[in-house]
């Protein structure tokens, strides 16, 4: 029996004016998948986010989001979807309480007192329940956030950047959280630029300007990209970076911690071309390429769909 697909579209594309900001995507997510949706900044993430829950209408494409026409059951889509941006968007003059009864209104949501305390139970934020949200730290906002996105009970959560600016531990409770919610089987795509974070979902895509260029598991991605990797360590690495970079074979010399590491998907001509430096006081190990390596080489291959 096949995978139940939370999402399943084709040719997703969106233009402002001449751009085109989402080129033709195409996406399967399943469901209870929690799936890292990845890129710089500017690459269209937003935006087909955006189209998948109906906020933004498709210029082309086809295909369901939870077993709706994404272009003519957006108001569908909608009921079932909790959408978390990127910004805060909270009201900071309310109470916890406060934010997720009004939440709950705009949802219509049945016995909505009961739903109010049971998402705060949920989530953790009992005893802060008359907090003004404007209080919060960024942690406590997150998980205010999440709070609301799920007072309606929806399928599926689309989550833009949502730990940025979070400190280290809130963003592992808010990534067990996560775990823990797709155990339930409710289903997630979630931008973020931390790489700690896309090897912690269960598959990922990488958009570059508008083009979806790889997709996978985090292995099947950085075997996509097909990259020998060496890493190096020794004094002045900074001037080392700078000669590297001068060679045509060497596509990366990029500083990671106290080492350097240098990458090229051509192993032939990246050994040939650091032969003359691998001496002292250098020394050089063949390492496995990164999630990292992997997205600064996309990254660079990619033309922005906003330059002159």
């Amino acid at each position: 029996m096949p995978e139940e697909l939370a999402i399943d579209v084709q040719g997703m594309t969106k233009r402002f004016g001449d751009r085109t900001v989402v080129d033709h995507i195409d996406l399967q997510v399943r469901s209870g998948e929690i799936f890292g949706f990845l890129g710089p900044n500017g690459s269209g993430k937003t935006t087909f986010i955006r189209m998948l829950c109906g906020l933004l209408r498709a210029d082309e494409g086809r295909g369901t989001c939870l077993g709706f026409d994404v272009i003519n059951e957006s108001e569908s889509i909608k009921r079932q979807v909790g959408y978390m941006t990127q910004k805060f968007s909270f009201w900071e003059d309310l109470s916890i309480a406060e934010n997720l009864d009004f939440v709950s209104r705009m949802y219509d949501v049945k016995n909505r007192r009961a739903a109010v305390s049971s998402s705060i139970e949920r989530l953790g934020l009992a005893g802060r329940e008359k907090q003004l949200a404007g209080q919060l730290s960024g942690g406590w906002k997150q998980r205010l956030a999440l709070a609301a996105c799920l007072i309606h009970n929806p399928r599926l959560l689309l989550l833009d950047e949502p730990t940025a600016g979070v400190d280290p531990k809130a963003r592992r409770d808010f990534w067990e959280q996560i775990h823990q919610l797709a155990d339930q089987g409710l289903t997630f795509l979630i931008t973020t630029h931390y790489m700690d974070e896309a090897e912690r979902c269960h598959r990922l895509a990488y958009i570059a300007y508008g083009k979806l260029l790889t997709h996978g598991t985090v292995a099947e991605v950085v075997d996509h990209v097909n990259l020998t990797t060496w890493s190096v360590s020794g004094p002045d690495l900074i001037a080392l970076a700078n000669e590297l970079r001068g060679l045509p074979a060497v596509q990366q010399a990029v500083a990671f911690g106290s080492e350097l590491h240098v990458s090229s998907n051509d192993a032939d001509a990246l050994n040939q071309a650091i032969a003359s430096f691998r001496r002292p006081p250098y020394e050089w190990r063949q390492v496995r390429s990164g999630l990292e390596d992997a997205f600064i080489h996309l990254m660079e291959g990619s033309q922005d769909n906003f330059a002159p």
